[in-house]
């Protein structure tokens, strides 16, 4: 084993008790996802290469297994630790999406499959699965014309959602990573790389929101917005008026001004957050889920912990999640 895979080892290893804290599923279990992130770096020098030079890259990407419940066994492929913008990141595969919305009981069952030139493709109604017929051995199948996900719900039902490619392109067009492509080639992205399975991921991303709720797949769809670089920007007419999963629809107790000192008039302010000291978006989301589960505001919270006052868990550190951890037990 190299001087860097030995380092990069015992990185892992130290993040088994905040692994065991984030935990959203007994299924996933330290030891397991330890040796299969390992075997995945171990198997990539270039990988090996850029967690040296990020190693808070690689505490969030083995933390976010745990905190949204995913699996790094190859032979699931629901997930994988890939290079992205010069770190290593989670990236969530489309049947690893698939898998969380049944994980998660939204659905029992889902397909995902793209549709070219040629093929025969027919919506035969709103509760029966449509009519795909191709073949699928025709390696010479091109010009995309669109794709579909297929889901069968808990009550039964059949649930069809399409997409053209003109609209899965348009998605693309407007993602982070595609523009960075277009701004300059080099700077390869998922969507050049891996072309079918981003269409394939964006249409099970769309037809979720139609889907029966599941907190584990918002989870995952969020990491992949957000840290994973697959985001887009929304016009306003797109833009969703409330995240799925994000913030309750009941009315939380607001925070309290807190006054200042008396006799105190100017006030230095407090040193802003180094990245080596803030929380990774593993821990911000166990804070979310806390907070959604007694239906407090993040003001409200950081108040009674007896923090500064603040709307965001963006800049929290790893001081400030102990104190919110203490009080939402």
């Amino acid at each position: 084993m190299s001087n860097n895979l030995q380092v990069i080892e015992r990185e892992i290893m130290a993040l088994q008790p905040r692994f065991e804290t984030l935990s959203v599923d007994s299924n996933i279990v330290f030891a397991r996802e330890a040796e299969f992130a390992l075997q995945i770096i171990g198997a990539n020098n270039y990988l090996q290469k850029i967690v040296m030079g990020n190693m808070q890259a690689l505490h969030d990407s083995v933390l976010n297994v745990s905190s949204i419940g995913i699996s790094l066994n190859p032979a699931r492929k629901q997930a994988y630790l890939v290079p992205r913008k010069g770190k290593i990141c989670l990236d969530i595969s489309y049947m690893g999406l698939l898998d969380m919305a049944i994980a998660g009981g939204a659905i029992r069952w889902g397909q995902a499959e793209v549709v070219y030139e040629g093929d025969v493709f027919k919506r035969t109604g709103f509760n029966t699965p449509p009519i795909h017929e191709c073949d699928p051995f025709d390696d010479g199948r091109t010009n995309l014309r669109g794709t579909y996900v297929v889901v069968k719900t808990a009550d039964g039902d059949y649930l069809t959602h399409t997409m053209s490619a003109a609209k899965v392109f348009s998605i693309r067009d407007r993602s982070e990573a595609f523009k960075s492509y277009l701004a300059d080639n080099s700077k390869k992205c998922p969507w050049v790389t891996d072309e079918e399975e981003m269409v394939k991921k964006t249409v099970i991303k769309q037809a979720s929101k139609t889907w029966p709720k599941s907190a584990q797949l918002d989870r995952a769809i969020h990491h992949l917005n957000t840290e994973a670089d697959e985001g887009i920007e929304f016009t306003p007419q797109q833009e969703p008026k409330q995240p799925v999963g994000r913030k309750p629809d009941v009315a939380m107790p607001e925070a309290r001004k807190r006054p200042a000192p008396e006799g105190v008039t100017d006030v230095e302010p407090k040193q802003k957050p180094t990245q080596s000291n803030l929380c990774s978006e593993g821990e911000r989301m166990f804070i979310t889920r806390k907070l959604e589960r007694k239906q407090w505001s993040v003001a409200y919270a950081r108040e009674i912990a007896g923090l500064d006052v603040s709307e965001t868990l963006d800049s929290l550190t790893a001081d400030e999640f102990i104190a919110l951890k203490d009080v939402l037990k």
